[in-house]
This record gives C-alpha cells, sequence and structure tokens, in this order.
C-alpha cells in the first residue's frame, strides 16, 4: 500500500497524550456563568472577542505561568506554544477538517491543554487566549470535545452546531440574503430548501438527510466517542467499538424505511468496483468562499492522489473479512484474539473505524475513516482544482449525502457477515422464567407531519462591536410525529416482584415491492425505539411508556438565543441553571422517533421483548438513575446485553420466538397526511 495521509493514529497518539487530569471535585463557578463564557467563546467565533470579562481575562493572561500545576508538567502547553511560535499552526480563515492529520493533532493540543485545567478560570483563560490565535474551526472542535469530556464542565449545553457553523448546513444563495440583510440594517428571515429538485429521486427523503437534528445527533456522537480517544485522555469508553456499529446500522434502518415510506427501493450498498450512481451538490460554501464540493452523478470510483488507492481499501476490507472467517484477528504483537463471542462486535468495530481501541492498527488501518475521505474527494480526485473538504469529511454535514448511507450499508454488511456466524440464540437465553406479554398496543396514533423550524444566522454575518445584532434568521422543513404511547401489558406470574428489560423494536413490514420481509431479515432491519428497566409486581402490570420518554432519543438541543435568555436569567436572579435534559444530545431527536410514513399508511412489525432485568443490569438503581440513556453515560452502559438483542443474531426458525410468553409482535401502521415539501 501507498503511504496514507491520514489517521497516522499510532504515531500522533503521543504527541498529546497525559494522564491524571480527571477531577470530581466540587467547582466554585455557577453552571449559569459557565455556560455563558462557553457561549461567549462561541459567539461569532470568526471575529475578536466581543465578551468584555474574556478579553480583559486575555489581555493580563500569561500562558506559560503556573505549568507546574499541569499534570504533564506544562509539556501540551509548550508544545502548542511553540508551533504557534514557528508559525506551523493552521492558519485562520481557512477550512478545518477531522480527518486532516496535522489540523486534528493541532486541534488536539489545545483539548489537551483544556482538558489538564484544575480550575475553571484556568480553562476559560486558556480557551479565550487560544481562540484569537488558532484557526477558527479548528478552536470550534478543541473546545466541543473539551467541553465533552472536562469534568469542570460537566452539566454544559453545547450550543447546536448548526448555528455556530452556520455555512456548514445553510445553502449559500440564503447566506447572501442574510449578509445583504445586514449591509442594510434590515431583519431578515429566509426560507431554506432542501438540496436538488423532485427531478432527483433522493429529493424525496432530503428531509431526513439534511435534518439539522439529525446532523447535529451524528456530529455529537463523534465527540462522545471520538476515533483519537485513548485512555491517556480519560477513562476507558466501554463498548465504544460496538456502538460504532449500533448507531450506524441504526442510522441505515431508520434511512431505510425513509425510503419505503416515500416508495424508493432500499439503499444498496457501496461496490469499490461498481458505478456511483447518486452525486451531490450541497449548496453550501465554508467561511470565507471555498465552496464545499460537488460530486457528479454515476462516477467510476477513482485512486485518490495523495490519499490511497481503492486497492487499499480493498485490502483492508478482505483483512476484515478473514478475521471474521477465522473467528480471530491478530493483534500488534502476532496473538490471536477470539472475535466469536459477545465481545467481537466491539473489536470489530474498533478496527473498522479505526480507533486507538484498535488491536492492530498498522495492519487494519481504518477502513472507514479511510472510505470517507476517498469518497469525499470523488469531484477531484487529482487534485486538479485543490477543492475543500467534502461533506463526507466532517462529521457534522457527513449524514446528507447519500454516498454515507451507501458506505455504511457496506460497512453494516460486515458486522452482519460476524453477527451471523455467532450461534443464534436459544430458548432457554431468551426466555424470562414467569413472565409472560399479554398485549400490546399503540394509545393514539402513529402519524407525523412537517413543520417550519427556525434558527439563527447571527454567526453567519459579520459585524463590528458598535453595530447591533440584527434577528437574522432562517427556517426550515423538519419531520415531526404527534404525542403517543406504548401500552403494554405484562404477567409476573413469579412470588415476588422482579426487575424487567422491557425492549421495544419495530421494522418495515414489506419491501418497495410490496413483499412480506421474512423475520430473519426484518429483525436486522429493526429500529430500536426504546429500551427501559420495570419493576413487575406479582400478578399484572399494566404499563405505559410515551414516546417522549424514550431512551434512543432526546430532546432537540436549545438555540443560542434560548441558552442565553436562561444563562442571563439564571445569573441576574442569582438562581441555579437547569439543562441537564439538553447534555447528552447523542441520542436521535425524538421528534424522529419514528420514520415519516404516508398517506395509506405505512406497515411496522412492532415487537416487544421482556427480558430478565437482574441479569441484564450493569449498575443499580436502573429505574431512577435519569443519567444512563441508549447510549450510556461518560462510556457506561446500564445494559450488560450486545445492542439489538434479542434481534441481534441470526434467527434460522423464528419460531422460537413465537413460542416464548415473554416476546410479543403486533402490526401496526404511520401516517402522514400533510407531506408538503417546498420545492425551489
Amino acid at each position: 500500500m501507498k503511504t496514507l495521509v491520514v489517521f497516522a493514529l499510532v504515531a500522533a497518539a503521543s504527541a498529546y497524550s497525559f494522564s491524571g487530569f480527571q477531577r470530581d471535585e466540587p467547582d466554585e463557578v455557577p453552571l449559569a456563568q459557565k455556560q455563558h463564557d462557553i457561549s461567549s467563546l462561541l459567539y461569532k467565533v470568526y471575529e475578536p472577542l466581543h465578551d468584555a470579562n474574556l478579553k480583559t481575562l486575555v489581555d493580563t493572561f500569561d500562558p506559560e505561568a503556573n505549568l507546574s500545576n499541569f499534570p504533564d508538567g506544562g509539556v501540551a502547553v509548550r508544545k502548542l506554544l511553540k508551533e504557534l511560535k514557528d508559525h506551523k499552526l493552521e492558519e485562520k480563515q481557512h477550512f478545518f477538517s477531522v480527518f486532516n492529520d496535522t489540523q486534528r493533532e493541532q486541534a488536539l493540543l489545545l483539548t489537551n491543554v483544556l482538558l489538564q485545567c484544575q480550575d475553571w478560570k484556568t480553562g476559560i483563560s486558556y480557551a479565550a487566549y487560544f481562540r484569537q490565535r488558532l484557526n477558527e474551526e479548528e478552536f470550534i472542535y478543541a473546545l466541543y470535545a473539551a467541553v465533552r469530556h472536562s469534568p469542570l464542565s460537566r452539566n454544559v449545553v453545547l450550543p447546536p452546531i448548526y448555528e455556530i457553523l452556520p455555512h456548514f448546513f445553510t445553502s449559500a444563495e440564503v447566506l447572501q440574503k442574510a449578509y445583504r440583510a445586514k449591509i442594510k440594517a434590515t431583519p431578515g428571515k429566509f426560507v431554506t430548501n432542501f438540496t436538488g429538485t423532485p427531478n432527483n429521486p433522493e429529493y424525496r427523503v432530503a428531509y431526513f438527510t439534511e435534518d439539522i437534528g439529525l446532523s447535529t445527533h451524528y456530529f455529537n456522537w463523534h465527540l462522545e466517542y471520538p476515533f483519537w480517544w485513548n485512555d491517556t485522555f480519560g477513562p476507558h469508553i466501554e463498548r465504544k467499538g460496538e456502538t460504532f456499529f449500533w448507531i450506524h446500522h441504526q442510522l441505515n434502518n431508520r434511512f431505510d424505511a425513509e425510503r419505503l415510506s416515500n416508495h424508493l427501493d432500499l439503499v444498496q450498498k457501496l461496490h469499490w468496483d461498481e458505478t456511483l450512481h447518486d452525486g451531490f451538490h450541497p449548496h453550501t460554501t465554508y467561511k470565507y468562499g471555498d465552496r464545499f464540493p460537488i460530486r457528479p452523478d454515476d462516477i467510476h470510483i477513482e485512486n485518490v492522489d495523495h490519499v490511497a488507492e481503492v486497492h487499499d481499501l480493498v485490502v483492508l476490507e478482505n483483512r476484515v473479512r478473514d478475521a471474521i472467517d477465522h473467528g480471530y484477528i491478530i493483534d500488534k504483537e502476532g496473538s490471536k484474539v477470539d472475535i466469536t463471542n459477545e465481545e467481537g462486535i466491539d473489536i470489530l468495530g474498533n478496527i473498522i473505524e479505526s480507533s486507538l481501541y484498535s488491536p492492530n492498527v498498522e495492519y487494519y488501518g481504518s477502513l472507514n475513516n479511510l472510505a470517507h475521505v476517498l469518497l469525499g474527494h470523488q469531484g477531484d480526485p487529482h487534485d486538479k482544482y485543490h477543492e475543500a473538504p467534502s461533506v463526507l469529511e466532517h462529521y457534522e454535514t457527513a449524514t446528507r449525502d447519500p454516498a454515507f448511507y451507501q458506505l455504511h450499508k457496506y460497512i453494516d454488511d460486515l458486522f452482519r457477515k460476524h453477527k451471523d456466524r455467532l450461534p443464534p440464540y436459544n430458548k432457554e437465553e431468551l426466555e424470562f422464567r414467569g413472565v409472560a406479554i399479554n398485549n400490546i398496543n399503540i394509545d393514539g396514533t402513529l402519524e407525523t407531519y412537517i413543520e417550519d423550524y427556525e434558527y439563527s444566522l447571527v454567526n453567519a454575518v459579520d459585524d463590528k462591536d458598535e453595530v447591533e445584532d440584527l434577528e437574522i434568521s432562517t427556517y426550515i422543513q423538519r419531520l415531526k410525529h404527534k404525542d403517543f404511547s406504548f401500552n403494554i401489558d405484562i404477567i409476573n406470574n413469579n412470588d415476588g416482584d422482579v426487575l424487567s428489560t422491557i425492549r421495544i423494536f419495530a421494522w418495515p413490514h414489506r419491501d418497495s415491492n410490496g413483499v412480506i420481509f421474512p423475520f430473519n431479515e426484518g429483525r436486522w432491519r429493526a429500529i430500536e425505539l426504546d429500551k427501559f428497566f420495570k419493576t413487575l409486581k406479582p400478578g399484572e402490570n399494566h404499563i405505559v411508556r410515551k414516546s417522549v420518554e424514550s431512551s434512543v432519543t432526546v430532546p432537540d438541543v436549545p438555540s443560542i438565543n434560548t441558552l442565553h435568555d436562561k444563562v442571563e436569567a439564571a445569573l441576574t436572579a442569582g438562581s441555579d441553571l437547569h439543562l441537564e435534559q439538553f447534555v447528552s444530545a447523542t441520542g436521535l431527536p425524538n421528534r424522529l422517533l419514528i420514520p415519516k410514513g404516508n398517506e395509506a399508511g405505512v406497515e411496522l412489525k412492532l415487537v416487544v421483548a421482556v427480558t430478565d432485568g437482574a441479569a441484564d443490569a450493569a449498575i443499580n438503581d436502573l429505574e431512577t438513575f435519569k443519567k444512563f440513556h441508549h447510549y450510556g453515560y461518560k462510556g457506561v452502559y446500564p445494559d450488560k446485553k450486545p445492542h439489538g438483542y434479542p434481534l441481534d443474531r441470526h434467527v434460522p426458525d423464528e419460531r422460537i420466538f413465537h413460542d416464548i410468553p415473554n416476546f410479543a409482535e403486533t402490526i401496526v401502521k404511520v401516517f402522514n397526511h400533510n407531506e408538503h415539501i417546498r420545492h425551489h
């Protein structure tokens, strides 16, 4: 293989490793002040600091003072300052991608510094100091990563990325209108339409692929579980590789359900030697004019100069396939590591992404990350025009491109190959003795609708301190569902209370030709709708679970205006700031819990499995400890079972599920009666 310019993970790891920064002691700075400081750092990040207190702090700050307080003795600070002095840092007003080794290492140097800070004032001082000196987008990534993982910023809510980097999500045409409104000092609210026209079949599902909440979910998940993380940054992140598999598996299943709702075929997996039919035109530009690259339709995937050859990807794929066929991987010491067990999916996920948890980065490479870059350069594979990174090279925008889903269907196929080699669950493993489901149904109608959502463009337009901000915003359509509840009647025939895990899934009942999916095909396409723990008393238990309570989902992140208003109110009143429900942001927005459906109604097979919570539980107080959700909390999972259990393994005979009383299924329909997608 040729030398790859991306993802030199092993060599890079030591450049920003350290230990001992994690602190759990209470901090004296009120949460409202912390939230104010972070929001101020991110406000108009392409301009000098606007906040007077932060400006004063920077003016008197010496970054080389008190370096002995850092766990690494100030090594990271000195390295970053030397890079700055030697003019080696990425220039301002230039694009940044986390998939670029050099740029990522620079951003993580700052993340390293911030994570080591022992108190809030020191951390915010370094952040403000380097905000004025680092590339703007490098700074944003570094700060977001540090806030996500530092104990000092616990319960601080990161503003929605689409309002911090609005040009990543908003068409160039709309931003031109915003600039004209600013020049004329006239407030404006402008409509944003989806990319393309009805002439493109993919336009029918653009409401999903271009949903800014979906983009926020994907970006935040990768911040929570970054591929560059190793245990010198902080605590070990459990099941990171498995969760990499699961989030992409769920996105693919979710997207396929949207396609069937709109009379489209299922996503076809990527083939390196076949034509990539669907192009993509983002209609967006970087802040200072470089456009996001266009990929035309019907291209033959080419080698990309200075990145990789297609053959490189095929070699990496074959090494993964060999590992799955043999039932083991080879670690960097040359030893065999068994993957024919529940931990195997975690190892494969770490290898395929690849993350620093990969047992052998040099041999297995980075199939996923390298594929993102290679596909992202297909509009200019030989660097004739020196184009900027594509949407596939940013977690903020990757889900907008149809090629994203084809790539991850291809990767998902590798994971399925592994899962199908594991022995099917037997009746004893699936049963929950003494527990039976009597009935499941939906309280309310499964119905979705399209609504307008407004977001601010204040960070898209430049101004000066003496010029007052104008209300400039855009609004875009998005999917939402009406509230509903799951009704589940369960009988506990045991003598005492038992803890149960209630797992709710659904999958499209029919394919695009109206043919019913066999159970084994359907279960692989299952969308996880909820998972929660519930104590069952002896006898009958009637459980009502509201859709808004789903552990798979999170509320939409508050807008920067909402965050500002809540923070200022708390600071003025001297009261506590409560934003706990928005802290995670790693789940899907709750409004995307179910697929769109259509006028006639899309049939879903709804399945519920009730399993032994005492055997499943990884922690105590599962019913009351609200910090835990579907993706865990700070890398700790409440559920020992594999993601997708009990539907994650091959089912040679579906009658096994019909023979256990703690499993039930029914057919429901999802309707959409007001589909009005605006056209250009």
